[in-house]
């Protein structure tokens, strides 16, 4: 089998295993920093279970089917990427490395992906402008409205291609291990306000409501609008119809509401609600090229991969990052090749077989476009 010509040098590096990443990244780390990262909300119900969600799902690959050439690129909101696995938002990253987000942003870029780059980073505008390849500024809506106009403002100015409003976080949910941490000496640097601020203005508020995403794409100067957080369907539709152009389906890793349905299974549903040219995104607990797969065949445009890219940022910078992000994209290229697909294109819902049809509405059968 012959896989896409390489896109880079970068595609030559050798593989690399998430789950090795983390473990190299625990020893490196002070316990704190990877507690704080590692961690899930409650008793981590949902961070385990965003984990076996995909594992859940068995891969039913065709045979005879032409996969001498295998194309793994594709578009995000217009953007082309050279896969569909993307690094998600997470914030504090200097303090897993020096280069924080500026090494994650530059990793990305020559694996081209896309960044989606946290409200609580510890870099700024300014410093991303020179390395970061495609970008979105992912959001939460502060107490101070002029404050999060300020912030949504500067990512337009700055080369933001999208805004992606996170919602699942009306409030911080305690977490299992991990309490007063990151320390006051790490702090959101985006713009300075940020920083200089210690006042529940630039706390989330827990008062967003969907009439706040025409507010929100008045202020960007009309930049699409990415929804993040989403585990339903009825929800994913009132997004929609109130404006946003994307929906990404995500419980926040497992940080959040501890019990929430995993990522996996809220995918099919969110992707039935909504018509097949909305682009759907997923996280949590993708770790493969065989979990990226499974996502597509539920309907996905894209997904996004957070934790091990903190892992791959804590023990090998932005080299760290392009290596997990090729690794990632060969071993997608490889799936599709043995499943009999030849583009994403043919990643449809009947590539999935589980264990318990009954709880996977549409994974073994009906229609969407996995290409959009």
């Amino acid at each position: 089998m012959t896989s896409v010509p390489p896109t880079s040098p970068a595609v030559t590096a050798p593989p690399v295993e998430p789950r090795d990443l983390e473990e190299a990244a625990r020893s490196a780390l002070p316990a704190e920093v990877y507690d704080y990262i590692a961690t899930g909300s409650g008793v981590e119900e949902t961070l385990a279970a965003n984990l076996a969600a995909w594992r859940e799902l068995a891969l039913a690959p065709r045979v005879l089917r032409d996969v001498s050439r295998v194309d793994v690129s594709t578009t995000v909101l217009g953007t082309p990427v050279s896969s569909p696995v993307q690094v998600a938002p997470t914030g504090y990253q200097r303090l897993v490395h020096p280069d924080g987000e500026l090494g994650m942003a530059t990793g990305a870029a020559h694996a081209g992906s896309l960044l989606a780059l946290s409200t609580r980073a510890t870099t700024t505008f300014d410093e991303l402008a020179g390395a970061a390849g495609p970008w979105w500024l992912q959001l939460y809506v502060l107490r101070d409205r002029d404050l999060t106009a300020t912030v949504v403002e500067r990512a337009a100015a700055a080369g933001a291609r999208a805004l992606v409003l996170t919602v699942d976080t009306p409030y911080v949910a305690k977490k299992a291990r991990s309490t007063a941490f990151p320390p006051a000496e790490v702090s959101p640097v985006l713009v300075p306000e940020l920083r200089a601020r210690g006042d529940e203005g630039v706390w989330q508020d827990p008062g967003v409501t969907f009439a706040d995403l025409a507010w929100l794409a008045e202020v960007s100067g009309r930049l699409p609008l990415v929804v993040k957080g989403v585990v339903r369907g009825d929800d994913a539709r009132a997004c929609v119809d109130a404006g946003a152009d994307a929906v990404w389906v995500s419980n926040h890793g497992g940080r959040q509401l501890d019990g929430a349905v995993p990522t996996a299974r809220g995918l099919a549903e969110v992707r039935a609600a909504l018509p097949d040219d909305v682009e759907v995104y997923v996280d949590g607990g993708i770790r493969n090229g065989r979990d990226v797969v499974r996502a597509l065949a539920l309907g996905a445009t894209a997904a996004f991969v957070g934790r091990p890219a903190v892992w791959a940022l804590a023990t090998g910078g932005a080299a760290g990052v392009r290596d997990l992000l090729v690794t990632m994209r060969a071993d997608l290229e490889e799936t599709l090749a043995l499943c009999g697909c030849a583009s994403l294109a043919d990643v449809t819902p009947d590539l999935l077989r589980s264990a318990n049809p009954g709880d996977w509405a549409g994974a073994a059968g009906g229609s969407h476009s996995a290409q959009r």
